[in-house]
């Protein structure tokens, strides 16, 4: 299929600057940076509406429907970190999975997985990500341009089932611009204390002749294991281990139990490089990338007690086994990719232009045991195509529409094998239709898809031949009316329909990465969900502000839960069917306080909230908690100073099977400096993070009673453009 669509593609010629794309200077390849950082001495400097550039045209934030973030710029480069998780953590809706400082997946209004999809420039991650919390993605937030998280009629373009929303993370690996100087360089070095952690990353664009780019980019990172502020397990944890200490006068397991600091088997290696050509002409471009990406990375173990009255602990080397595991399972993590993007313009009175974009790619990790052998392997190769044609603008409407097509062979080899060898693959039809009036903006999105899931035979798990296919259809409806100038509401609906994964299909055996025995339903039927979304935005001279509240309420929704029983030693859960309900909200603000000497002061405000629950079934696991975060930033042509408060509060609202988690205070710190201005993207950004040293746990982490996060972390990032 991939190379029917590159042969199709020959003919595509685009024009220079991308239609999802903001202009870029003319110095650079790269998407312009975020109005904010215009010179001090205008009265306008402070945090202003960034433009999202995925969909059918950019737009300004407050003219998209559904609660939306942009991060890029300097912003981008103060929160980058190791995962993708990690680095979109501070925006308004988003938490993370946090399973340990290596794997760590966005949580968007609570969902994650195939209900918050991961994107590169349009395109899925083609890994297994969505399958375990221990498995990391495939994305290097390093190479990223921007990241852009979409909610809304939007999110329907790529995704009938992204009820949180979408991410999509932008980069330049296939060059959209002619750079004007020989050899065009953007390149980043990072050094964080918490983890020793040392980055570089590096991107080269160079013009051959006219019309070609080339690109290449590469990335390397190395971090030790993470130090953490208090103790490393959890006051439960701690608690239990006493009472066991006491009945098997076992002095040496609380003394484990109470360890501080480095969080055991978490350390790190990852690299990519990746390299590129572009055809790019007056009216369009061609251009593919080919890229390599690996991780070798440790999972931190579970704080485990094994009973043993009759063994005397004194004088043995290996009492620690009694009361930690000690397995150091590492995951050695390796992708291979091809990406491929068209873009023409018709020229005539219907179609605007025409967009092609696929990627295929074989993904492996294996799970290394202590003694270095491979305990369970997991196989992915699949591939994703879409084609987009845009509608001219006939006076207030526009639009596009679209197909898109992806496979998917997955399979598990191993000792802890809980899926069968499966076959997916999807076929979709979208559109995406706007009316635009001044005043009143007005959106529609309609997708259908068909998925086609085939299980093989598997001896090992019991389990016959199935085969499964699924309808959906899923829309929204939405619009939005200025009140006043600066001022605008909106009122989003939508209707989405989720098919079952395969996972929650066909699981039917011990999954390490979540230390329960999982079994599936392959007679599941589609999850359906309606929701509602109300935004308003604002802004003016000094000021800005976004906020939306959001009601959705599902039928047959998918959750797992315990069932009381044990299998290989583990609890069982099965997966389940049954009406639940999610709402919450999300507010942010920014207003300028006033200026002092050469700088102006700006200070921002945020705040989100989810409640989940299943009807009749209690909480939803994993939902993060009420968050509020406050910053005070000082901003000039060359510096930039910011401080900042992020409350977390306590999530004592918890599934059966969970522990509450405590409340915590994080103060960050930093300091950006541009020697040659602001219009300039060169800085040096030094940053205190956790300045106090606070034991912190992401109630969202399967992992949080056993690896916090990262205690006081003092960064430095340079960034060179030239």
């Amino acid at each position: 299929m991939l190379r029917r669509l590159l042969l199709a593609s020959v003919a595509l010629i685009a024009t220079p600057a991308h239609a999802n794309d903001v202009p870029a200077p003319a110095n650079t390849d790269m998407p312009a940076a975020p109005a904010a950082a215009a010179p001090a001495d205008q009265d306008h400097q402070q945090p202003t509406q960034e433009v999202v550039v995925t969909g059918a045209r950019p737009r300004a934030t407050a003219d998209v429907l559904g609660g939306t973030a942009v991060l890029s710029g300097e912003d981008l480069t103060r929160e980058l970190r190791s995962t993708i998780g990690e680095t979109l953590a501070r925006q308004p809706g988003v938490s993370a999975t946090s399973f340990g400082p290596n794997a760590s997946r966005p949580v968007l209004r609570g969902f994650t997985g195939d209900r918050a999809r991961l994107l590169t420039d349009g395109i899925g991650t083609i890994d297994v990500s969505n399958t375990s919390a221990d498995h990391a993605t495939a994305i290097n937030p390093l190479t990223a341009d921007r990241i852009e998280i979409l909610r809304g009629p939007t999110a329907l373009l790529f995704s009938p089932s992204a009820i949180g929303g979408v991410v999509n993370v932008i980069d330049s690996r296939i060059p959209r611009h002619l750079p004007e100087e020989p050899v065009h360089v953007d390149a980043i070095a990072r050094y964080g204390s918490a983890a020793d952690e040392r980055s570089v990353a590096g991107v080269l664009n160079v013009p051959l002749g006219d019309r070609i780019v080339a690109h290449a980019d590469g990335s390397y990172l190395k971090t030790g294991d993470l130090r953490t502020g208090g103790y490393l397990y959890a006051r439960d944890v701690r608690e239990h281990a006493a009472e066991h200490a006491a009945e098997d006068n076992n002095p040496e397991l609380l003394e484990e139990a109470n360890v501080r600091g480095r969080l055991r088997n978490s350390a790190a290696e990852t690299w990519d490089v990746a390299g590129g050509l572009s055809l790019i002409t007056d009216t369009g471009s061609l251009g593919f990338a080919v890229s390599h990406y690996e991780s070798l990375y440790g999972v931190p173990a579970r704080f485990e007690i094994h009973h043993d009255h009759d063994h005397d602990h004194e004088g043995d080397a290996g009492h620690e086994e009694e009361g930690h595991d000690h397995s150091n399972v590492r995951l050695n993590l390796k992708q291979t990719r091809f990406d491929l993007r068209g873009e023409v313009e018709t020229g005539g009175g219907v179609l605007d232009r025409i967009r092609l974009r696929a990627a295929a790619a074989e993904y492996r990790h294996d799970e290394l045991e202590s003694d270095g052998s491979i305990g369970t392997s997991f196989f992915n190769k699949g591939m994703e195509g879409r084609v987009e044609l845009v509608q001219a603008p006939s006076g207030a409407w526009e639009g596009v529409t679209g197909a898109q097509i992806s496979s998917r062979r997955f399979q598990v080899i191993g000792e802890e094998k809980f899926l069968p060898r499966t076959q997916s693959s999807q076929y979709g039809l979208f559109t995406l239709q706007s009316l635009d009036f001044g005043p009143l903006k007005a959106e529609a999105a309609l997708r259908y898809e068909r998925n086609e899931l085939t299980a093989a035979a598997d001896t090992d798990l019991g389990s016959p031949t199935y085969r499964r296919s699924f309808d959906s259809v899923s829309g929204s409806l939405g619009a939005s009316y200025a009140l006043a100038d600066g001022l605008r509401l909106g009122l989003n609906a939508s209707r989405s329909e989720r098919a079952p994964a395969p996972e929650e299909l066909f699981s039917n055996g011990p999954h390490a990465g979540t230390q329960v025995f999982e079994i599936g339903n392959p007679d599941f039927t589609t999850e359906k969900a309606w929701g509602l979304e109300a935004t308003l935005k604002g802004s003016g001279d000094g000021w800005n502000f976004s906020t939306s509240a959001y009601y959705n309420w599902f039928s047959d929704y998918i959750f797992d839960t315990p069932t009381g029983k044990t299998q290989d030693e583990l609890p069982v859960f099965q997966y389940l069917q049954a009406d639940a309900r999610y709402y919450g909200f999300e507010a942010q603000g920014s207003v300028r306080l006033g200026r002092v000497g050469g700088f102006a002061l700006n200070a921002d405000a945020l705040a989100d909230y989810v409640h989940a629950e299943v009807v009749d079934g209690g909480a939803v696991p994993r939902i993060p908690p009420l968050r509020l975060l406050g910053g005070l930033e000082a901003q000039s042509d060359r510096f930039n100073a910011r401080v900042e408060v992020e409350h977390s509060f306590e999530q004592d609202r918890v599934a059966t099977f969970e522990t509450a988690t405590p409340g915590f205070t994080l103060v960050n710190a930093s300091l950006a400096w541009k020697p040659w201005g602001a219009a300039s993207n060169t800085s040096l950004i030094l940053s205190a993070n956790n300045l106090f040293d606070v034991e912190a746990r992401r109630h969202t982490s399967a992992l949080k009673d056993y690896a916090p996060l990262a205690g006081r972390d003092f960064r430095a990032t340079l960034r060179v453009q030239i």
